[in-house]
């Protein structure tokens, strides 16, 4: 089987281009007639013959103009439809016959659950009708669909509705006309039976917006607090960007059935069902964030993404970076601004370093790819969003501003490049980021070297930096890049802060009239996606976390100490002691907690797995876990009377979901995660909080904490859960991931029983990640034991689920890739695993391009 490589090197620019798509649907589970009038033009008038991309169609007719074309006529093969041209401008009528119901990939037009539902980007487009399906191709789309009145009430599409009717036969028909030019990838289609919440809001230049959430029947009213995020979303795109809504009617429609987490398809956006429906007795304040975060993100895409879109594939991060960062900027502004930081830098550090790290290695502009889905990468979007943040870190609030209108002024309307978002904001702000265009080219983790030299006479402090990128799997040479530098120096005659902005491999910077105490607390904020590697003492590192300004900062300095501590627990076999000094930082933070209780309660953490993971070359996967198991007990064992008295000062908070109670939850319940090492006196205070919990944020952390301390409750508590939440598949698939995260071999029979209820599904991609993602990526222990049989447990799942669903099976593939940084037993096992997938016939592309690279330099 062949499979062709698409590269950044080969774009040409379309040689025809579609003015007007008309769309009419006659909606049926297994045989949906698609009908496509499309309006040509020929850009390229060298250009004989027109290519229209297709996938798993069956065409019915083909008129070219107002004539029936014969077989010999054109050519059509299971990915193309072929034709000569001879006109500048033609119409194509085009009938294809779909089944949605088989399509349980969820790319283009599919039925799942009782509803049809669609999903084009990057390429499902070509499944619904031969099409130019790149995203350089902007129509103005009219939609028609038609469907039986009772199944299918709500019929919708994009843009405007301008015709609805009822048919002789029982059907209904309703029209919809996008006014805005769009590429393929930003349609939509969703037909079927819902809750209808509606709203409205009144945009700052008076104009009216219908809002309308389409849930499942009965969730109704778990729509609010998502149509509320919508509306804080428009306000605050109004206020900080000056970005208005422009149509008449901005809908969301939350399905069970979905492959990512929401789609912006113009004026209807699709959404997982979990990041739409959400009430206190549900979700946790964790799915609340999510859900505004998510609603934000796809809201602001309407300027970033669909009014200015991508000229090609490569150029995603051009949407997804800056959207992300401007998502990002929404929720620091609605919750805590240095936790909503803190949990964006653990992102980059875990789980895009170790992409970095990985045979995937790619730069936030790749260069070349098999499958277009392999893209959606937190290279692509986390990193691509510290790009953005470090250019508003060089040109200011103000700045990055102007470069923003000037970028919309010169772009509006169009398919663009990354290339043209730098030289917008290069334009409008006079400075010069020609050199600032490495980071879209080049891939892989900047190590940022500091060394310290004090000259006492002088009362000078010269800081060296050095920054060096390892070779990556995609690139063997790298060059110095621009990195913003936020800095502090604690020094007892006066915090200084400012901005080093470094360009090439070695620089200095220079700090006059300091005393030998100064200290340099190096990238505040985290202003530069690098490792950095300083040569702070045990003592200094604990200082910073006392006395730095900067919340990030303090947090920051915390998990540089943990790394000393893992280090040393490692060369001791566990015999280590934490210091005395660090337990009394810890004891001043449960008495006296700072204003912002969740970042008392991310200070008071001892880190992941992954976090301490991702500093190793070669991960010591069972150290690790032993010295995290260690650090827990004795903080348990030393502060237990500090952390019940703060246990019970923030056991009484209200149920609401605002930034004083999630922060007051979260360190109550950081509280309980340690209490509930104690064993069996702990009972009585785990049952206690559960069976009184008014909301899910609490009554999960009872279930966290006694998975986390191997409590004997946990299995008592999980069936009592099991009995309350059966109703409800997406409180079900917390107590699926709670399962499947258990750290005992007891976890392959549970998992084994969680395949066979009643309401886990193949098809559904929720359940299967809220099972074997979490196993894979949540439960280190099990999933790397010595003997293999995570791994096997994991090849035997992507080998079901690929033929099932492709985009699925190639994102849990991920932990298997990075094998090359485990011991060598681990490595067998694990390249064995890999073979036995790229040996599979009809392995989809999705999944055999990470297998492959995987396996290139073994």
């Amino acid at each position: 089987m062949s499979r062709s490589v698409k590269r950044l090197s080969d774009y040409q620019p379309p040689g025809f281009t579609i003015d007007s798509t008309d769309l009419t649907f006659e909606l049926d589970a297994t045989h949906t007639v698609v009908t496509a009038v499309l309006e040509l033009r020929r850009l390229d008038p060298q250009l004989t013959e027109l290519s229209l991309d297709g996938q798993q169609l069956q065409l019915l007719s083909l008129h070219y103009n107002d004539k029936l074309l014969a077989a010999n006529e054109f050519d059509c093969t299971s990915q193309q439809l072929r034709l000569k041209v001879t006109e500048d401008t033609f119409r194509l009528t085009i009938r294809t016959q779909i089944n949605p119901l088989a399509n349980t990939a969820l790319e283009g037009l599919y039925y799942a659950n009782g509803s049809f539902c669609s999903q084009c980007e990057a390429e499902g487009f070509r499944r619904i009708t031969y099409y130019l399906d790149r995203p350089d191709v902007l129509s103005v789309f009219r939609t028609t669909i038609i469907a039986d009145t009772a199944h299918y009430p709500y019929l919708l599409s994009n843009g405007n509705k301008v015709e609805q009717r009822k048919l002789d036969n029982g059907q209904t028909l309703v029209c919809w006309q996008d006014p805005f030019p769009k590429p393929s990838y930003l349609f939509a289609l969703v037909a079927g039976d819902f809750d209808l919440l509606r709203g409205d809001y009144q945009t700052r230049s008076g104009r009216m917006v219908a809002l309308d959430f389409f849930v499942e029947k009965g969730q109704g009213g778990k729509a609010a607090f998502a149509l509320d995020a919508l509306k804080r979303s428009m306000r605050w795109d109004e206020q900080r960007f000056g970005l208005e809504y422009d149509l008449d009617t901005y809908m969301v429609v939350a399905v069970d059935f979905f492959n990512m987490g929401a789609m912006e398809n113009k004026g209807l956006n699709v959404f997982n069902s979990k990041y739409v429906l959400v009430s206190e007795d549900t979700a946790t304040d964790t799915d609340f964030f999510n859900v505004e975060s998510i609603i934000g993100h796809e809201y602001f895409h309407n300027w970033t993404g669909n009014r200015v879109t991508c000229r090609d594939w490569f150029q995603l991060s051009l949407k997804e970076g800056l959207t992300v960062f401007r998502d990002q900027e929404f929720s620091r502004d609605m919750g805590s601004a240095t936790v909503n930081r803190i949990h964006a830098v653990q992102v980059i550090r875990t789980a895009q370093f170790a992409e970095d790290a990985s045979p995937m290695a790619h730069p936030i502009r790749p260069q070349q790819v098999m499958e277009m889905n392999n893209f959606y990468t937190v290279t692509v979007y986390d990193k691509g969003a510290e790009v953005i943040r470090m250019l508003h870190t060089l040109l200011g609030e103000a700045g990055f501003q102007a470069g923003m209108r000037l970028y919309f002024e010169r772009h509006d309307g169009q398919a663009v490049t990354c290339d043209d978002f730098v030289q917008a904001m290069q334009d409008a702000n006079h400075y010069d980021l020609s050199a600032f265009r490495l980071w879209y080219q080049q891939s892989g983790t900047p190590e940022l070297t500091m060394q310290r030299h004090y000259e006492p006479q002088q009362q000078r402090l010269t800081l060296r930096l050095n920054q060096r990128t390892a070779a990556t799997a995609d690139q063997p040479d790298k060059a110095a890049l621009v990195l913003p530098v936020r800095y502090q120096l604690l020094d007892e005659s006066g915090n200084k802060s400012g901005l080093f902005v470094m360009q090439e491999h070695n620089e200095t910077l220079v700090f006059d009239g300091v005393s030998a105490q100064a200290l340099p607390v190096m990238l505040e904020d985290f202003s530069a996606p690098v490792r950095l590697k300083h040569d702070y003492s045990e003592q200094e590192l604990l200082r910073i976390a006392m006395e730095a300004s900067n919340g990030f900062a303090r947090w920051d300095a915390l998990q540089s100490c943990w790394m000393l501590w893992l280090d040393q627990a490692m060369h001791q076999n566990n015999d280590f002691r934490l210091p005395d000094a660090f337990f009394e930082l810890y004891q001043q933070l449960l008495k006296l907690p700072l204003d912002d209780k969740a970042l008392t309660a991310e200070l008071l953490k001892v880190p992941e797995y992954h976090v301490f993971a991702e500093n190793f070359q070669q991960i010591p996967v069972d150290a690790i876990l032993s010295a995290i198991h260690s650090f827990r007990q004795q903080i348990s064992q030393r502060l237990a009377p500090e952390l019940k008295a703060c246990y019970q000062q923030h056991s009484v908070v209200a149920v609401e979901y605002n930034e004083m109670n999630v922060g007051i939850r979260a360190l109550k319940n950081r509280c309980l995660d340690y209490l509930a090492l104690h064993g069996q006196p702990a009972e009585t205070l785990l049952l206690q909080q559960y069976n009184s919990a008014s909301n899910m944020t609490d009554k999960l952390a009872v279930l966290s904490a006694c998975l986390h301390s191997a409590h004997p409750a946990f299995f008592g508590l999980m069936q009592q859960f099991a009995t309350e939440w059966q109703h409800d598949v997406l409180v079900l698939d917390k107590w699926f991931s709670l399962h499947a995260a258990q750290p005992s071999a007891q976890v392959f029979e549970q998992i084994t029983l969680l395949c066979q209820h009643p309401k886990f599904s193949w098809q559904n991609p929720n359940r299967v990640r809220a099972v074997f993602h979490a196993f894979a990526m949540q439960n280190p222990g099990q999933f790397h034991r010595m003997d293999g049989r995570g791994y096997q447990l994991l090849t035997d799942t992507l080998l079901k689920l690929d033929p099932i669903n492709p985009q699925v099976s190639a994102r849990l593939v991920t932990p298997l890739l990075s094998w090359q940084r485990f011991d060598l037993e681990r490595q067998a096992l694990m390249k064995a695993a890999l073979h036995r997938l790229s040996a599979q016939p009809g392995i989809s592309d999705d999944l055999y391009e990470k297998v492959s690279k995987a396996l290139a330099n073994e």
